[in-house]
């Protein structure tokens, strides 16, 4: 669901155009005018912005040995003017590679420019013993540093060149904007590759051929991204060009593939040392579990026993992996592990208590969309564990504490999974991740009464399921006023006495009980309030004209609220606001809302429901002002006067 969204959002748009191919200014060559610049020309609020991004991939190789490539590396330059001191940390640099031996980073060098009180640029080198060099873990490292003497108004560079790999994604677009960005091919010509622009801006694209075609890509002006409520994951947002080696070609000989295919993506996984082979180990010292599993002979609870185990025995190191990098028997017995130990580990377990159970490899929103058309493990942030009960589906996530094992975890939701199984049996393949029983689900009583201090004074009762329920576990974990701070409660509201009640029966809804005071207010002879408290529908997310990522609440959504709301008997309610209900278009948004009074006694029943996970960028002018709407609606003022 969310990829062909994606798809429609990003399909390519390139604008052809032909263009002299010139060379940046060399490192080091900074011209007074750049470091006395003062705003961006087409972002006058930009407290920085990239003056140039320049990557150029390498490939050679020798006719004597033309099959074998013997140099693959890239050039990298950036620079990158500072307009004033909220943009500082655009000085805290972290190169990402992959911890290889062949692949190294070299030729790194930074600095800093400047100028003094005569006008004059001095420059300030990144010293290099404060560039240190740090392993993420056996698949990837990071070099990093920080420049010196950084001021409003320096210009930072720094140049390296990736050796033993070329780029396979090159991103135009930034957190700041970027005057000009330009990624550049230099193979031969006997190696076919793919560039797939994922773009909605103008692409400048050339090419020229000598003894290797030089194949060029840039993009100008590109403005700043920009982080939307209810965004999946902004790098399936920037502009970017993805390049793959497709083949290489000679005449005279069969063409030699590099585009591996998701069989074949499965089959290494399942021999490889850090997965496949990870899951046929006996786990030592889980006698205190096998004692309870014998206990136990329906398998729901079996698989529920062993999730709950391996939370509560397993610390998370905060590191995602689908690996098991130092293996799953040292992860168990230090107690310790990456995303992926964990949950192999909790595959281990399921599979000898005689459960189907199969690795399901995902990507998080935190991680992006998989482009399914691609095969590579890259795209994969996370493992899982997918549970087959009696034809019912189970997916698992050891790593996560307060999702209840009948429920998918959130960050996987509406977006698909690789299976990995037996390519011999069909075992293997595409699951949709999606569930729409569990939703942010929320019912809200209120029960007040309006005292002689013209105080709204009543005791509220919120019971929160699926969804909801684990997110207000979280808020509550952190304190009621934290809760109040989530919820957006408005000015004046205070709340007490707070009992909780079901929070650790996985089955049972939260119930949040507490009484809760909050003033009214007065205009002439007429007094008013609002009962818009504790659904969250405080503030519009969505204020910007324009919008450009689809907008992912991530699971359906249902709300119903029921107030009451008694006066002193020397009182009696003014008109009353009108029944509504109002919906989109296409009928997945609805809003209701019913009121009547009788004697002194208020009565409103509000509806909202939200039946679409997803919704796409252009829905967004629709959805904005059904919300300005609604808001306004939750907002209505109920006036009282004396009689």
């Amino acid at each position: 669901m969310k990829q062909f969204l994606l798809a429609l959002l990003f399909s390519p748009m390139l604008s052809l155009q032909a263009q002299k191919f010139e060379k940046l200014p060399k490192f080091g060559k900074v011209d007074v005018d750049a470091l006395k610049m003062k705003e961006c020309e087409f972002d006058k609020k930009a407290g920085a912005m990239v003056i140039f991004d320049e990557a150029e991939s390498f490939i050679t190789f020798t006719p004597a040995n033309a099959i074998s490539p013997i140099l693959e590396q890239t050039e990298h330059r950036t620079r990158i003017k500072i307009f004033n001191k909220n943009s500082f940390d655009q000085a805290n640099i972290k190169i990402k590679y992959r911890n290889d031996a062949s692949i190294n980073i070299k030729k790194l060098q930074a600095q800093t420019y400047n100028l003094d009180a005569t006008g004059n640029i001095v420059s300030t080198k990144v010293d290099k013993a404060s560039i240190y060099d740090k392993e993420i873990n056996k698949r990837y490292r990071e070099k990093i540093f920080a420049f010196p003497d950084v001021k409003e108004g320096s210009i930072i560079e720094f140049e390296y060149t990736l050796d033993g790999a070329s780029e396979e994604q090159w991103y135009f677009q930034h957190n700041i904007p970027t005057q000009y960005s330009r990624f550049i091919v230099n193979f031969p010509q006997e190696i076919v590759f793919a560039a797939t622009p994922y773009c909605t801006l103008p692409l400048i694209q050339d090419s020229k051929t000598g003894i290797q075609k030089l194949s060029w890509y840039a993009m100008q002006n590109v403005p700043a991204f920009v982080d939307e409520a209810f965004m999946s994951n902004k790098w399936d947002y920037l502009q970017r060009l993805e390049l793959q080696i497709v083949k290489l070609s000679f005449s005279g000989i069969p063409d030699i593939s590099f585009v591996k295919t998701w069989p074949e993506i499965i089959k290494d996984l399942i021999d490889d040392e850090d997965f496949g082979r990870q899951l046929k180990k006996d786990l030592p010292r889980t006698s205190e579990l096998d004692i309870e599993l014998a206990k136990i002979t329906d398998d729901v609870k079996k698989m529920k026993l062993i999730h709950a185990y391996v939370r509560n025995n397993m610390k998370w190191n905060d590191r995602e992996s689908i690996w098991a990098l130092d293996g799953v028997k040292k992860a168990w017995k230090d107690k310790l592990g990456t995303s992926g130990e964990i949950n192999l580990i909790l595959i281990n377990l399921l599979r000898d208590a005689g459960l189907k159970v199969k690795p399901m490899l995902v990507s998080t929103k935190q991680n992006g969309a998989i482009n399914t058309a691609v095969a590579g493990y890259d795209q994969f942030d996370r493992v899982l564990a997918y549970v087959e009960i009696e034809g019912k589906i189970y997916i698992l996530d050891a790593t996560e504490k307060t999702t209840p094992s009948h429920i998918i975890p959130l960050n996987v939701l509406a977006s698909e999974g690789l299976l990995i199984g037996k390519l011999e049996n069909y075992e293997w393949g595409w699951k949709v991740i999606w569930d729409d029983k569990n939703k942010f689900a929320k019912s809200i009583y209120l029960n007040a009464e309006i005292n002689d201090n013209n105080k709204l004074n009543g005791l509220a009762t919120i019971v929160s399921h699926g969804y909801q329920k684990i997110e207000d576990l979280n808020l509550l974990k952190a304190g009621v006023d934290k809760f109040k701070q989530e919820k957006n409660l408005q000015p004046g509201v205070t709340i007490d006495s707070l009992v909780l009640t079901n929070e650790l029966i996985d089955s049972l809804p939260l119930k949040q009980q507490f009484t809760f005071s909050v003033p009214t207010n007065a205009s002439g002879n007429l007094n008013y309030f609002s009962l818009n408290h504790f659904a969250g529908f405080n503030k519009n997310p969505f204020l910007t004209e324009d919008r450009v990522t689809e907008i992912f609440f991530g699971a359906l959504q249902d709300y119903a609220i029921t107030s009451f709301v008694s006066l002193p008997t020397n009182y009696e309610f003014d008109e009353l606001p009108k029944n509504i209900k109002m919906m989109t278009s296409d009928s997945s948004i609805i809003f209701q809302r019913r009121c009547q009074q009788a004697n002194g006694l208020l009565n409103v029943q509000v509806s909202i429901k939200f039946n679409n996970p997803v919704y796409s960028q252009d829905s967004y002018p629709e959805i904005r002002e059904f919300y300005k709407k609604m808001l306004e609606l939750l907002e209505d003022k109920f006036v009282y006067k004396k009689k």
